[in-house]
């Protein structure tokens, strides 16, 4: 395929983010041509002045619409792109110099029509970003899922960096109202058809992940509170690794309950175990004690916050037949 790339990018109140996104795309070290689209998802703070700074340096289309959330604006943009390939970006994301470059010679080894790529954590972010980044890429935390695995002939690509052809567009009709859960929701789809995805792990981009301890939590909950919902929807999909979280969070809770009624140690000291690897492994891959020891902490949100929401939402689902769309309203639009 001669490739036409557009890129894909949806935001709501957030200029400062584009600002730095558009930056980067300036910088790139590409001879590949490429548009990018901006979706202003009904912003009150749009991005409109910060675009036009960079009209004459960068080939931008800028589209306003209704808030209607990030999976239908994606779709939005994508009707709207002149290419014949779609990259979908978060607008909280920084591109490297290579990274274009990167997908185009991937693509033209080993075309798919679908692909993903990892994220990483720019040496400007604050300690924070860097503590969560490990906690959501670690091996160690979530198996490699989100693109640091080797086994890629089933890799699911996440919409913070991810490549789609025009025509899997078509035939998929693009995202879903759910969200989050609207990127495996597709891929998922995209495997139905005979479509195949790819990681391209050098197509890395930096993740800024506007974020906080709070934050984090509600994000990682509603993780947890989709992921039942997808495997009702596409139960050939259902893995015993999605209960992890939760019997992480529900057997800690047994390790201290059994340390302090009845002086039962081994369990605790497994988990005990656990964080010291864990940490070591963070201070080898971070290089700083303190992102270490503020990974621990991410490490024990992501868990609780993911391990409780897929229990909510499994009981709510399985136990007592819940709608999903009726019972979790906020994850649908």
């Amino acid at each position: 395929m001669n490739l036409q790339i557009s890129f894909i990018i949806p935001v709501f109140n957030r200029p400062d983010e584009i600002d730095e996104l558009l930056n980067s795309f300036s910088k790139l070290n590409t001879t590949t041509n490429f548009e990018i689209v901006i979706i202003e998802d009904g912003s009150n703070l749009t991005a409109e002045e910060v675009v036009n700074k960079y009209q004459n340096q960068l080939d931008i289309l800028y589209l306003f619409k209704d808030n209607s959330g990030p999976g239908d604006s994606r779709n939005y943009g994508m009707k709207h792109a002149k290419g014949n390939y779609f990259i979908i970006l978060d607008s909280d994301c920084i591109l490297p110099s290579e990274y274009l470059n990167e997908v185009a010679k991937s693509l033209h080894e080993d075309f798919v029509h679908c692909f993903g790529g990892p994220d990483a954590a720019h040496e400007s972010f604050s300690y924070l970003q860097k503590a969560i980044n490990y906690s959501m890429t670690s091996f160690l935390t979530t198996g490699g899922i989100r693109g640091n695995k080797k086994s890629m002939n089933r890799f699911q690509p996440r919409s913070f960096n991810m490549g789609l052809s025009k025509e899997a567009f078509l035939k998929t009709k693009g995202f879903g109202k759910i969200h989050p859960g609207e990127d495996p929701d597709l891929t998922i789809r995209l495997w139905k058809l005979g479509y195949k995805t790819k990681l391209i792990s050098k197509a890395f981009v930096f993740h800024k992940r506007r974020i906080s301890w709070s934050k984090f939590y509600r994000q990682v909950n509603k993780f947890g509170l989709v992921r039942p919902i997808l495997n009702l929807w596409h139960p050939e999909t259902k893995k015993i690794t999605y209960w992890f979280p939760t019997i992480f969070v529900l057997g800690f809770f047994a390790a201290i309950i059994l340390l302090v009624s009845f002086q039962f140690k081994w369990l605790f000291d497994l988990y005990l175990l656990y964080y010291l690897i864990v940490f070591i492994h963070a201070i080898i891959k971070t290089k700083n004690i303190y992102i270490a020891i503020l990974s621990l902490c991410a490490i024990n949100i992501q868990f609780m916050g993911y391990g409780l929401g897929f229990l909510k939402s499994t009981v709510a689902i399985q136990v007592f037949n819940k709608k999903p769309k009726e019972y979790f309203p906020e994850l649908f639009f």
